[in-house]
């Protein structure tokens, strides 16, 4: 492995994020004395509101330093998407329909096309997933921003009964992986510093489009997820972010096997070869292919293929709590 090339070398330590995380949660110890209290604990990838016979839904993300890229670019027409997809995308893995989504915009200062362009993507991002923007905030933070941050978070609502919690995941589970779109929104400070260093955003890859082009492609948005958790059974899903394969971590005490992984996107294979980074490195970064997952038993198999594009089985449920890939272990 290139040493010079890892997501720890360039900025961010996956290891002591969760241990910050855990230094946080640890604190929240506080539940409502009343109605409406929270459902489960902090840490699944949406909370959940006892709201009677339904579940209410919140869960908060940002584009991360993909807004970068945009910035260098000149061109943040799909960054709204992305956001609303990181959002909405965790609803979808407890089966929870997202409905409503408020902007968080941080910015050195205003600039109306930027605004306009950053409205093209949050209109299409709504559209897609099939949410209403009740409302956001813009702030201008002159001295404590350096270019611009786009953040929202996200309301849903689900009958109580279908929401999947990953409580009925069982060993020999089949994994039935569906496609990304390429790097999605993570593992962006890694992605940069090694486009930067290797010939820049212009750098052409195989299928004529640029390295700039390929990283600015808007995250998939799962809304197919509702429809397929209707039709058949569903014990878990996964959305496959920042942390790689690790995400599959959070659904419950089993582990996973990935033994015929996806497909990896040409820049995905591109960022791959350019780093020289090792595969435990790669898929503890990036999603390598595979945006989200379904967790089910084999007889729900047939009909997720046939209904989502892009999907495939890529591995089952193991006893034990971690995440092998092709057998060997990623952590």
């Amino acid at each position: 492995m290139n040493r010079k090339y890892s997501y720890k070398n360039a900025g961010v330590d996956i290891n002591l994020e969760a241990d910050g995380v855990k230094a946080l949660i640890h604190q929240l110890s506080y539940r409502r004395t009343s109605e409406h209290d929270m459902i489960g604990d902090v840490g699944h990838f949406t909370g959940l509101i006892d709201f009677g016979l339904k579940v209410l839904s919140l869960c908060t993300d940002g584009v991360g330093t993909k807004m970068r890229i945009a910035d260098e670019l000149r061109d943040w027409t799909t960054v709204g998407i992305d956001c609303i997809a990181m959002n909405v995308n965790d609803m979808y893995a407890m089966n929870v329909e997202p409905i409503a989504f408020v902007d968080y915009i941080a910015t050195e200062n205003v600039d109306a096309r930027q605004m306009m362009q950053i409205g093209v993507g949050l209109n299409e991002g709504a559209k897609l997933a099939n949410v209403n923007i009740v409302g956001g905030e813009t702030a201008t933070l002159k001295g404590m921003i350096n270019g611009l941050d786009l953040a929202g978070t996200c309301l849903g609502v689900q009958d109580r009964k279908r929401v999947v919690t990953g409580d009925a995941v069982v060993p020999d589970d089949v994994i039935v992986g569906v496609s990304s779109t390429g790097i999605h929104s993570n593992g962006y400070t890694l992605a940069r510093k090694i486009a930067n260093e290797n010939g820049g955003y212009e750098s052409e890859l195989p299928s004529g489009k640029t390295v700039g082009e390929a990283l600015m492609t808007p995250t998939r948005i799962y809304s197919e997820v509702l429809d397929v958790c209707q039709t058949v059974e569903v014990h878990g899903m996964c959305h496959v972010t920042g942390g790689g394969l690790l995400n599959f971590l959070r659904i419950g005490n089993y582990g996973v096997s990935i033994d015929d992984p996806m497909h990896i996107p040409e820049i995905l294979q591109w960022i791959k070869e350019k780093g020289g980074l090792e595969t435990n490195e790669l898929y503890r970064t990036f999603n390598m292919g595979m945006g989200f997952a379904f967790i089910v038993p084999e007889t729900s198999v047939p009909k997720i293929l046939a209904m989502v594009n892009g999907a495939k089985i890529v591995g089952h449920v193991i006893p034990e709590h971690k995440v092998l890939l092709k057998g060997v272990e990623i952590n």
